[in-house]
Formats: structure tokens, C-alpha cells, sequence
């Protein structure tokens, strides 16, 4: 008897430690208006809930497998990586000058093409 005495205790002291509902439903408009505070006419204010106490609602909510709604999107990740601007180029150059080299071959062959074909052209204006 004893013991369900105690289990009634520790189960309503328990559930009314933390009231999250009670605490969510009153705050509820706070919560909306941001994280840190907001714009009104001009001037700053700050929520009406302290950011230790809101935390702590939104680790209980969220503990108690609800979902937390009043966190602001997350921007995206950067995708161009911080550095200099000259190793930034100079692979690109790199890069450049390999695409090239596999070129090479025929752009040699096109290059002593020209070559022989205004050879022979100044020839031909030689014996004419």
C-alpha cells in the first residue's frame, strides 16, 4: 500500500516538474515572434521568455517526442570554400594546360600543315 502511495507521488511530481504544455500554450505567441527578439515600431524587444528558459522547454518538448516548430530555418551550407584567390586559379590553370597537352599531338600536325601548305603557296608565286 505503501508503495503505491509512493509511485502515485513520484508519478505526479514527475509529470508536474516540467508542465511543457502549460509553459508552451502560454508562451506560444512569444515563441512565434523569433528566437532572440523582434522589430516593433521602430524598436527592439526582447521575448518575453528568457533564452535559458525556452531552451529548456525546447529540450522538453522535444524529449517528449513532440515536434518544435518555432526554430528559424537554417540558411544552406557554403559551397565555395574559403582560400586564395591565387591557388583558386592557378589549379584552374593547371587544369587548362593539361586539357591542352592532349591536344598537343594534332594541334602540331595542323601547325606544319599550314606551314607546307604557305611554303607551297610562295613557291608557286615564285614561278609564276
Amino acid at each position: 500500500m505503501a508503495s503505491k502511495a509512493v509511485k502515485t507521488v513520484v508519478k505526479t511530481a514527475t509529470q508536474y516538474q516540467y508542465p511543457w504544455q502549460e509553459k508552451l500554450v502560454k508562451y506560444k505567441d512569444e515563441l512565434a515572434k523569433g528566437v532572440w527578439g523582434y522589430w516593433e515600431l521602430g524598436a527592439w524587444k526582447p521575448l518575453g521568455i528568457s533564452a535559458r528558459r525556452r531552451a529548456r522547454l525546447r529540450k522538453e518538448v522535444l524529449a517528449a517526442g513532440q515536434d518544435w516548430t518555432y526554430d528559424p530555418a537554417r540558411k544552406e551550407m557554403r559551397t565555395k570554400r574559403k582560400g586564395h584567390k591565387v591557388d583558386r586559379i592557378a589549379a584552374e590553370k593547371r587544369a587548362q594546360t593539361a586539357e591542352l597537352m592532349k591536344k598537343m599531338p594534332q594541334i602540331l600536325l595542323d601547325y606544319k600543315k599550314r606551314r607546307w601548305e604557305k611554303k607551297m603557296k610562295e613557291e608557286d608565286a615564285n614561278y609564276k
